[in-house]
């Protein structure tokens, strides 16, 4: 009973040692999805209307490597100015973790828009977009897929200029964009 006992609490040690307590951009989405002043969107690939469109093969190679895309919009106002900023600062703190490479930056301070990704350049499995405009708030956008490269990402991007992208599952959007 005792070496049940023993073994039980190394177990429970080892797994408690092993859990990530990094805050990660998952989890955050999970804690703040339904909070107030909080827009979360999930949209998967059928969002994009391919069946109206000739794609080229680096576009359905580009597609057939995008999985998802989750968004999540902070709408700012009047009265939740102080947790703009605190919840801009999560974020902040969160893509300067490792796991989380810094692609591209434009922008700094109350206006900025970064581009990071996990993975590595040509097996990426997540792009991140986090822009934030100090007058009406900020989005992090989470493009999730199988290994993504950036020419996928260049790929996609023609294929949505092209595409009949379905604009009422944007709607929640509106007004956040001016």
């Amino acid at each position: 009973m005792r070496v049940v006992v023993y073994l039980t609490a190394i177990l429970a040690s080892l797994l408690l040692l092993s859990c990530n307590r990094e805050p990660t951009l998952q989890k955050y989405f999970v804690d703040n999805s339904s909070k107030p002043g909080f827009i979360e969107l999930d949209l998967s690939s059928s969002f994009i209307n391919k069946d109206k469109i000739k794609l080229t093969p680096e576009q359905k190679t580009a597609l057939a490597s995008f999985d998802k895309m989750n968004i999540l919009a902070f709408k700012l106002d009047e009265n939740n100015k102080a947790q703009y900023d605190v919840e801009s600062q999560k974020i902040t703190a969160i893509l300067k973790n490792k796991e989380y490479q810094e692609l591209m930056k434009v922008g700094s301070g109350k206006d900025a828009a970064t581009v990071s990704f996990v993975g590595d350049e040509n097996h990426i499995d997540e792009f991140i977009l986090f822009a934030k405009k100090r007058e009406n708030g900020f989005a992090v956008v989470r493009i999730l897929g199988d290994d993504m490269n950036p020419n996928n990402i260049m790929n996609m991007i023609s294929l949505l200029k092209s595409s009949n992208i379905n604009m009422d599952q944007l709607k929640p959007l509106e007004g956040l964009v001016k």
